[in-house]
């Protein structure tokens, strides 16, 4: 068996354990329903400037209407979104990645 065959084995090894499963499976129950949130809020947004002009142009405070107010919500949302992410990863995915990253250097050394 050449090197690189053993290689690919032990990533084929890794991908069928449990803990790259448990990692694969925390990572979409964070990201899939994030991202059809974030794409249902954008696309609310995107309809409400199309085919509500009146309701965006409301003003709130001398020119600041809500268009504005939620064009500028978009950025925030994604800061948010960011930074949650960022948490979720470093308190449930970066431990099993971490692990499966150290048995992968050792078995291919």
């Amino acid at each position: 068996m050449t090197t690189r065959e053993h290689d690919a084995s032990v990533y084929e090894q890794v991908q069928r354990s449990s803990e790259f499963q448990e990692l694969k499976s925390r990572f979409r129950r964070w990201t899939f329903p994030m991202t059809a949130a974030f794409l249902v809020w954008y696309l609310l947004y995107v309809v409400l400037s199309g085919w509500a002009r009146d309701f965006m142009g409301i003003k709130l405070l001398g020119d600041i209407n809500v268009g504005l107010i939620l064009g500028l919500l978009q950025f925030v949302t994604t800061f948010l979104i960011a930074w949650a992410y960022s948490r979720h990863a470093g308190k449930k995915l970066d431990p099993i990645a971490d692990k499966l990253r150290h048995e992968v250097e050792e078995k291919t050394k």
